[in-house]
């Protein structure tokens, strides 16, 4: 009975020892591919689809997130005025929405009330940390619009040409070569000056991304192209005014901005003309706009990071029709043409104990937050901190299928150039080209198949 009983004692020591092992890691079959934001995914199809909070907040913190999304669609106006005082005096838009309507993307217009499109401008060169050279009278961003009384700083002017190319298989499609120029300007530029036009992007994830670790990021890239994949990347680090330091970048269109609440700060200053705490001086400091007043700043700091936090807790909304065997071949597709070495499918966030809610997420962003050259039929010849003119950050695709139902209708890239995700990918180039010219060698079915993956996403 002594010789059953301890091989009982012994079997429970085991089975307990083997409950209490460490659990190991999913594997990528394992996981919900629809949970594109790990926890924080929003299953809505809608128009409405980026529009929603992170889950199972606290009741303060979605408190906050609602002032944060009531600021957010509020218009500013001119001064004096007893609410949301400090509009301009020379600006391109009055509310946050207006440039990111229902929280994804505008129109690439210029001078329209619903323009999303902002045009950069600098000298050639670099100046202090590598910024841009703003050219005196301009700064490095064009207000289009102004108060009463004042004069905007110029008007942009878009004009497209058309191009017909064809597929192997025959099927035609069109990109639009866009071209920008400028009149009305309120002084002369002494030199040469350089243009970088900018459509406002999704906001939705930001907080995600935000929280993946910078050696993860650094562990992408491969500046030298070691590996001899033609497929390079690089981190670009930029000046960060809130923290006043050097940081990795990850926001903006060449990951320009290290930070969401520097974000959140730059474009009130610089699109709605409204100072704050990490930008107190007047977008139009000595310009001939300028109201020469050293007064307080016209954003309060608990707005400020409302709206910060606001965006920062925007879930992503699910991917759909996962299952689908043509989503599946397209997947295929997409990692067979290397998409996925700039697009990175996966990633996994850091472990945030302030914010529990970002912490340890495993999420899908397919971007890898990185600069790539995109070659010379994108390129916009202007530096950007370490980004030179050729390199542009990998756009996240997350969300990318439902652009056609929040944003009616979608543009893609950079300006707004594609009309279709067709457009966006024909017009890659640089470490693309050999992937989009997989893609052009495509039969219609294999192209119907990615795209129809792209549009899961």
């Amino acid at each position: 009975m002594k010789k059953v009983f301890s091989v009982i004692c012994l079997l429970a020591v085991l089975v307990t020892l083997s409950r209490c092992r460490k659990p190991e890691a999913l594997g990528e079959d394992d996981y919900d591919e629809r949970m594109s934001g790990g926890a924080n995914t929003a299953f809505d199809n809608s128009s409405r689809a980026f529009t929603h909070a992170f889950p199972g907040m606290s009741a303060n913190d979605e408190a906050v997130h609602d002032v944060g999304d009531v600021a957010f669609e509020q218009s500013f106006v001119t001064a004096p005025a007893s609410v949301n005082s400090g509009l301009g005096p020379a600006f391109n838009n009055v509310s946050c929405v207006s440039c990111h309507h229902n929280d994804g993307i505008g129109t690439p217009t210029a001078g329209e009330p619903n323009s999303a499109l902002l045009v950069r401008i600098s000298y050639p060169g670099t100046g202090p940390h590598n910024a841009a050279i703003p050219v005196p009278g301009y700064g490095t961003q064009l207000q289009d619009k102004a108060i009463f009384g004042k004069a905007p700083e110029c008007k942009v002017h878009i004009s497209y040409i058309d191009n017909s190319y064809t597929f192997h298989d025959g099927e035609s499609y069109v990109l639009r070569s866009p071209s920008y120029s400028l009149s009305d300007m309120h002084q002369a530029v002494n030199g040469s000056y350089l243009l970088s036009p900018r459509l406002a992007p999704k906001v939705f994830g930001l907080g995600l991304l935000e929280a993946i670790p910078e050696h993860t990021l650094l562990s992408l890239a491969d500046e030298h192209d070691a590996d001899g994949d033609g497929i390079s990347g690089k981190a670009n680090y930029v000046w960060d005014p809130a923290t006043s330091s050097v940081k990795i970048g990850r926001f903006g269109l060449k990951a320009n901005t290290a930070s969401i609440l520097t974000q959140v700060a730059g474009a009130y200053n610089q699109d709605m003309g409204v100072t704050n705490k990490v930008f107190p001086e007047e977008s139009t400091y000595d310009q001939p706009q300028f109201d020469n007043l050293n007064d307080d700043t016209e954003l309060d700091d608990y707005t400020l990071n409302a709206v910060k936090f606001y965006i920062q807790t925007l879930s992503v909304p699910a991917r759909r029709n996962v299952t689908d065997p043509v989503v599946v071949r397209g997947k295929e597709i997409f990692k067979q043409a290397n998409c996925s070495k700039c697009h990175t499918p996966v990633l996994y966030t850091d472990v945030m104990v302030q914010f529990p809610p970002l912490s340890n997420q495993r999420i899908q962003p397919f971007t890898d937050l990185l600069l790539h050259d995109m070659g010379p039929g994108l390129a916009d010849n202007r530096s950007d901190f370490l980004a030179d003119g050729n390199e542009w950050r990998t756009t996240p695709l997350w969300g990318l299928g439902l652009m056609e139902t929040v944003n009616v209708p979608p543009y893609y890239l950079h300006d707004g150039r594609a009309r279709t995700i067709t457009e966006a990918i024909m017009w890659h180039g640089g470490e693309a080209e050999n992937s989009k010219n997989y893609f052009a060698s495509l039969p219609k079915s294999e192209r119907d198949a990615l795209l129809k993956f792209l549009k899961s996403l």
